[in-house]
């Protein structure tokens, strides 16, 4: 069995360490470009169906329409609107 000891340097190597693995990731998050957003928003979906939200969880639910949830907002995807759009809905 052996036994490593852990000097006060060897700390601070690893810490400097973490601190440059830890910035460098943050780097890589902040450059990273964001994706658009393709699509619409719960009330200008309403306004294009002329439909209540009861009706839009309804068409998400059977899955009629596909969403992206990005924070506490729900984007609807415009190529699912032009669809029922399209059908008459």
């Amino acid at each position: 069995m052996s036994v490593e000891i852990v000097t006060k340097e060897d700390l601070e190597v690893f810490r400097k360490k973490l601190l440059t693995d830890f910035k460098e990731l943050l780097d890589q998050q902040i450059k990273k470009p964001e994706e658009p957003i393709e699509g619409y928003k719960t009330s200008h979906v309403r306004k294009i169906l002329g439909c209540s939200v009861n009706k839009l969880v309804s068409l998400r639910i059977t899955r009629n329409l596909r969403i992206k949830k990005i924070g506490g907002t729900i984007y609807y995807n415009k190529e699912d609107i032009k669809r029922l759009v399209e059908e008459g809905f």
